[in-house]
């Protein structure tokens, strides 16, 4: 059972320095699965320094084939929607992954960090750390960090009234005193060239036609650009905002006037996507890890700087 929860921002900050120390100098592998909306899906997060490197591999056990490989500040993305790419100072995608490599100082400004105590994952003792959203438009975590080994367990999202969202649960966590074979191997194969933002949309960012007028608290805008779709040839106006630890994105294009469904609303455990058209014709598309009527309130308050404005 976990213990009282103490107000201690110091003592938390503290842990979650070791937690990030610990995931990027260990040679280790955990299982996980993570539960949204009572679909399990089955992961394996493979970790080693090789050479003074890090080398990780994330690989998804259930459905579409989907593994994603870390090479130090390179990350490769091998998905069935398309060609592997591999992005300079990325993330793997999801909360878990983000934990590790956040910078602190921007949970800080948008989360009160709270010990909530001790309890048990994965056989392992925990220290349970809460970070609780300073506003109820975004959603809180709960994390449980080996007491011991300072390992990320378990992160559960959960809704302002505490009712969980998503889980990824830690059920295994093996150590190993050198790099398995396989990540050895995967440390010096041959990968699609890495690129960075700038190298992936060519165009220079270039001030839009349109304006989100409305962020939830701690988000700043990070990126905009236009580009097309892929594979389409749908211009599209992109905007991408974070709080350094969730991010969304904004997609505002041209609306399809044969298109039937106008408005369209999607979530799948943490991730709501929400979609309509405007009263100048314009779709907007908001997508990220917030609440639903987060994601409406963004979408509604895009706004074109002048009134005729639309996507060309």
């Amino acid at each position: 059972m976990t213990a009282q929860a103490s107000a201690d921002p110091a003592s938390a900050g503290a842990l979650l320095q070791q937690m990030q120390s610990a995931a990027q100098n260990r040679n280790y592998e955990l299982s996980m699965v993570k539960i949204r909306q009572g679909r399990i899906e089955s992961l394996r997060y493979s970790h080693a320094l090789i050479d003074g490197k890090q080398v990780a591999l994330m690989s998804h056990l259930d459905g579409q084939n989907a593994e994603y490989l870390q090479r130090q500040d390179e990350f490769t993305f091998f998905e069935n929607t398309h060609s592997p790419y591999t992005l300079k100072n990325a993330r793997f995608p999801g909360i878990w992954s983000a934990l590790q490599r956040v910078a602190l100082d921007k949970v800080v400004d948008s989360y009160d960090m709270v010990m909530a105590g001790r309890s048990r994952v994965a056989g392992s003792v925990a220290q349970v750390v809460r970070l609780v959203p300073r506003d109820g438009d975004k959603y809180g975590f709960v994390l449980w960090i080996d007491e011991q080994n300072h390992l990320l367990l378990r992160a559960d999202m959960v809704d302002r009234e505490g009712a969980l969202v998503e889980q990824t649960l830690g059920v295994s966590l093996v150590f190993s005193k050198s790099p398995s074979a396989e990540l050895v191997k995967l440390s010096t194969s041959k990968q699609p060239p890495a690129l960075s933002v700038d190298e992936v949309y060519k165009a220079p960012q270039q001030a839009l036609s349109w304006n989100i007028t409305w962020l939830p608290d701690g988000f700043t805008l990070r990126s905009s650009d236009r580009h097309q779709l892929i594979s389409t040839d749908v211009p599209v106006d992109y905007m991408m905002a974070s709080d350094g630890l969730v991010d969304f994105s904004v997609y505002v294009t041209k609306a399809d006037q044969q298109q039937s469904v106008r408005n369209q609303l999607v979530v799948q455990g943490g991730t709501t996507l929400v979609s309509f058209v405007n009263d100048v014709g314009v779709e907007i598309t908001v997508v990220g890890e917030i609440p639903v009527e987060t994601a409406k309130k963004i979408a509604e308050s895009v706004q074109p700087l002048a009134r005729n404005e639309a996507v060309q």
